[in-house]
């Protein structure tokens, strides 16, 4: 962030996208997490869109059943997944402040016949009706804000108010930070993960305003319009967050970067993207006769280790933080 723009409307309308790869035991705890943050946005609207990639399981049908849309697509690739549900949240919210002169029909029939009869997520018990009101009066200018996750992450309840923030504080895209969920991967690979992640962080001051390097699928947010101008996501198997940051920033387009919501996500060894989070993890983990005897006979024999709890602090190194984590 070398200059601080000028204020902008919020956004009229938020869209949520998450990839997912067979994520049906991880995707409902997302989901419920991004239902409390679309609850804190009234009355700005919030639709979320699962893009199931590939699946095998039952990640749509679990998604369906938590209230999101979902797009069903056949490439297992994250960034054609991500561009897929970004392309699909932006049909449906056609009109949103992007268009103010739409007729007030068609903005009320998108929020009247909801895809497969469910509604936008955070707004269960909303009649159609009141949903379509706010549709039918956008402010010119406001347009839709694109919020990007992971089918494996959960994300804090002020998330989405977080990014409506930067959003009306005039910038373009917002880039956040991501802490590890427990998990099997143990405490001297979390450390390991740490030491590098912080290494540019401020030891005093107030961390909020850390300008981090990283980029996270997992944890970043932009205008639709400033999508659509630089071409959305790339069908890239991994890096597509970094390579679509690459091109707003080219461009000209106001990022910021904050630690201030940071999400978390599952430290897993085995991922879903090549060259992703998962794989940075295996490099991390001690020689096998480095380890604990408990977490050599659970090497070999496929069960849980224990680990001590995370610090507060945990997240994915440089390396990993610029490369897209399918869910």
């Amino acid at each position: 962030m070398t200059s601080t723009p000028a204020s902008a409307p919020a956004p009229a309308a938020l869209a949520v996208v998450v990839p997912a790869h067979d994520e049906q035991h991880r995707i409902g705890t997302c989901l419920h997490s991004l239902r409390r943050a679309a609850a804190r946005t009234a009355p700005v609207p919030v639709l979320i869109v699962v893009a199931a990639d590939a699946c095998t399981d039952a990640t749509a049908a679990v998604a369906a059943d938590a209230g999101a849309e979902v797009v069903e697509i056949d490439a297992r690739n994250v960034g054609a997944a991500r561009a897929a549900g970004a392309d699909h949240a932006m049909e449906r919210l056609a009109g949103a402040g992007e268009r103010p002169a739409e007729p007030e029909e068609r903005l009320r029939e998108a929020w009247a016949r909801p895809a497969a009869g469910r509604p936008a997520v955070g707004r269960f018990a909303e009649p159609w009706e009141r949903l379509a009101e706010p549709w039918a009066r956008p402010a010119a200018g406001q347009g839709v804000w694109l919020a990007m996750t992971d089918a494996d992450t959960t994300v804090p309840e002020d998330w989405l108010i977080h990014q409506m923030a930067w959003a009306r504080r005039g910038y373009d895209a917002v880039l956040g930070t991501i802490r590890l969920a427990p998990a099997r991967t143990g405490s001297l690979v979390v450390a390991r993960h740490d030491a590098d992640y912080f290494r540019t962080r401020p030891l005093t001051g107030r961390a909020t305003a850390w300008e981090h390097p990283h980029v996270h699928g997992a944890n970043m947010g932009l205008r639709a319009a400033a999508y659509r101008r630089v071409g959305g996501f790339a069908a890239l198997p991994t890096g597509e967050d970094r390579d679509l940051v690459g091109r707003l920033v080219a461009s000209g387009h106001r990022v910021a970067r904050t630690d201030q919501h940071p999400v978390r996500t599952a430290a897993r060894l085995r991922g879903r993207a090549p060259g992703g989070l998962a794989d940075l993890l295996m490099t991390l983990r001690p020689p096998v006769w480095e380890r604990p005897a408990t977490t050599r006979h659970a090497s070999r024999t496929g069960a849980g280790v224990g680990s001590a709890p995370v610090s507060p602090l945990t997240s994915v190194s440089p390396s990993a933080s610029v490369t897209g984590e399918e869910a």
